[in-house]
């Protein structure tokens, strides 16, 4: 299931903010920048990869962009690489979680405060309408939004946490721990499994998920690509 995250989420759970076409999904531009092929068509190669490529094409159109995570993708012709990075998936089968009291629940009405904390922090995408895939918490400090955990991709019997960030004044608090915890609570509370992706490189913050009962599952590419003008 989560070595395909993307593509069961939005066959899945989350279709509502999905654009599909035959053997291509992506989340629309406006909530997050992933898409998936069919893991079939990965896995079969040959006609049935270069079919869902044409589809990919059709769902980003031209000039549009696209990020696929997994293995690496021989990516065809037309296509661009704009940038690259890997990351570790770990999943909390064992996770310390537990309801914060003073986490707020963030919405529509947080977006610009939530962009500029984003901004910031950049912890990874976090778009306009990213927000509507719900369970985003805060924490404020004299009324400002000082940090922020919530959930993105939503594979059947999973959640991701994500765009954990705290702005860097308030480091060294013990917030995003609570608000993983929070999160996490939250997701467990569904009977769901937690899972999130960190940056390969991003020593420090691996480190905190493993305290908090994370374990690396496997490592991630992380491509994003843009179709090339016709």
């Amino acid at each position: 299931m989560l070595d395909h995250a993307v593509w069961h989420a939005l066959t899945g759970p989350q279709q509502a903010v999905a654009i599909a076409d035959g053997a291509a999904v992506r989340y629309r531009a406006t909530v997050a920048p992933f898409g998936a092929l069919h893991p079939g068509a990965i896995s079969a190669g040959g006609d049935a990869l270069t079919e869902a490529w044409v589809d990919m094409a059709r769902v980003v159109g031209p000039g549009g962009s696209v990020g696929v995570t997994g293995d690496r993708l021989v990516v065809p012709a037309g296509w661009q690489a704009v940038r690259e990075g890997m990351a570790l998936q770990m999943v909390g089968t064992d996770v310390r979680s537990e309801p914060d009291p003073l986490a707020v629940t963030l919405g529509s009405a947080d977006v610009d405060e939530m962009l500029a904390l984003i901004e910031r922090t950049r912890p990874g995408p976090f778009l306009e309408e990213t927000v509507t895939l719900g369970g985003y918490l805060g924490l404020r400090v004299d009324g400002r939004l000082v940090a922020m955990a919530g959930e993105r991709m939503r594979p059947p019997g999973h959640a991701e946490i994500s765009a954990v960030a705290t702005l860097p004044t308030a480091r060294g608090q013990g917030l995003a721990s609570r608000l993983v915890r929070a999160v996490a609570a939250a997701i467990a509370g569904r009977g769901e499994i937690p899972f999130l992706h960190v940056a390969a490189d991003n020593v420090e913050a691996a480190r905190l998920y493993r305290h908090l009962g994370f374990e690396v599952r496997r490592s991630v590419l992380f491509q994003h690509l843009r179709l090339q003008q016709r």
